[in-house]
C-alpha cells in the first residue's frame, strides 16, 4: 500500500507587496533584500482575510483536481504555525468551510517542516489501511504578526502568505509504481530558541504577555540568521540524500527538487553542493517569500500546473525550519 498523490492545490492573497513598499516601512533597500534572501515580493492578505480563507482555496482546487468532494475524504491534517486562533486548530474551521460534515481533522506544528511531517503521519495512516483519502494543507498567515520597522527588518522582509493542498489517496494497484516512496523526519530542541516566537506563551505567568514584552516586540519571530543558515545548509543535504538512499533512488534519477522556500540563497548553495542542475529545482520564493508549511504544496501544485509532474516523474521534497526541524521525502508520481 502506498500514498499516491492525486491533487494539488494552492492560493495566495492579491495584494503584491514589493521590498520597495518594504522600504517605505522600514531602513532597507530592495537590493539589500534580494542580495540577502532572494525575495522580490509576497503577498498579504487583504483586510477581513483569515487562514481558513486561504486554506479552502487551495484545498477546493486539489479535492477538483482529485474529483473527490470533501466529504469523500477520511482525514484532514493541516500544518500551520500562524492559527486562526487559539483554539480550536484551524482545521476544524477550515473542515467546516469545506462542508466536511465529521471527518477527523487535526492541526500539526513543525514549523516550516510542517507539511512533510504532516505528509508522514498521512503515509502512516494510508500504510495502516485506516485511511483511504487524505486532505493534507499548508497554511500561514504571517503578514499581520511581523513587525514591519526597521527593528524586525531582518525577518519581517522574508515572510509572505499562502496555502497549499495536495490530496493522497491509497494505491495498491501492482502495476501502478506511483506513491511516497520514502521520508525521513528530524528535530533538534536544543535550538529551539534560535528561531522562534516568544509570546504570548502560558510558560509566562502569571500573564502570558504583558506590556513590557510588547514594547520589547517580545510578541515578534525572533531569528538568530547565521546560526539558521548555517545548519539549514548541512541538514537539507544530509537528509535529502538519506532519503533517496533508503528508497534505492540515485540523485541522477531524481527529475525535479523542491526545497522550502525560507531563503533563495539557501536552496542555491544545496544544489550547487549537491551538483544538481538548474533546470531540475523549482523556486517561487522570489514571487512568494517564505510561506513556511504552505511553501512545499504551493511548490507542487505550480510543478502540477505547468506540467512538471509527469507520470513517472520523481520528486524530492527537503526542508529545514524552526525546533530546529529538518526532513526530506521522495514521491513518485
Amino acid at each position: 500500500m502506498r500514498a499516491k498523490l492525486t491533487g494539488t492545490g494552492m492560493y495566495v492573497p492579491e495584494r503584491v507587496v514589493t521590498n520597495h513598499d518594504l522600504a517605505a516601512l522600514m531602513e532597507t533597500t530592495d537590493e539589500w533584500i534580494q542580495q540577502r534572501t532572494g525575495i522580490k515580493e509576497r503577498r498579504y492578505v487583504t483586510p477581513g482575510q483569515t487562514p481558513v480563507d486561504l486554506a479552502a482555496a487551495a484545498c477546493e482546487q486539489a479535492l477538483e483536481k482529485a474529483n473527490l468532494k470533501a466529504t469523500d475524504l477520511d482525514f484532514i491534517l493541516l500544518a500551520t504555525l500562524s492559527s486562526e486562533h487559539e483554539f480550536p486548530g484551524t482545521s476544524f474551521f477550515l473542515q467546516d468551510r469545506l462542508g466536511a460534515g465529521s471527518v477527523p481533522c487535526i492541526d500539526l506544528r513543525a514549523q516550516c517542516s510542517g507539511f512533510l511531517y504532516a505528509l508522514n503521519f498521512a503515509d502512516g495512516l494510508i500504510q495502516s489501511q485506516k485511511c483511504k483519502r487524505i486532505l493534507v494543507v499548508g497554511c500561514e498567515l504571517h503578514s499581520t504578526g511581523i513587525d514591519l520597522t526597521t527593528r524586525g527588518r531582518d525577518v519581517a522582509v522574508i515572510f509572505g502568505d499562502g496555502a497549499g493542498a495536495v490530496i493522497l489517496e491509497a494505491n495498491s494497484e501492482e502495476d501502478d509504481p506511483s506513491g511516497l516512496l520514502g521520508i525521513e523526519l528530524h528535530a533538534e530542541g536544543e535550538n529551539a530558541r534560535r528561531l522562534w516566537i516568544e509570546a504570548p506563551a502560558s510558560g509566562h505567568q502569571p500573564v502570558r504577555i504583558d506590556q513590557k514584552m510588547i514594547e520589547e516586540g517580545r510578541h515578534f519571530p525572533q531569528m538568530d540568521g547565521r546560526y539558521v543558515f548555517k545548519n539549514a545548509v548541512k541538514r537539507m543535504p544530509e537528509v535529502m540524500l538519506s532519503t533517496l538512499e533508503q528508497a534505492g533512488i540515485k540523485l541522477e534519477d531524481v527529475g525535479l527538487f523542491l526545497f522550502h522556500q525560507a531563503n533563495l540563497r539557501i536552496n542555491e548553495f544545496v544544489a550547487q553542493k549537491m551538483e544538481i542542475p538548474d533546470d531540475r529545482v523549482l523556486n517561487n520564493i522570489q514571487r512568494y517569500g517564505n510561506c513556511s508549511a504552505a511553501s512545499i504544496p504551493m511548490l507542487l501544485a505550480e510543478a502540477d500546473e505547468a506540467g512538471r509532474l509527469q507520470t513517472g516523474q520523481l520528486v524530492s521534497m527537503t526542508a529545514f525550519g524552526s525546533g530546529f526541524t529538518w526532513g526530506s521525502a521522495l514521491i513518485r508520481c
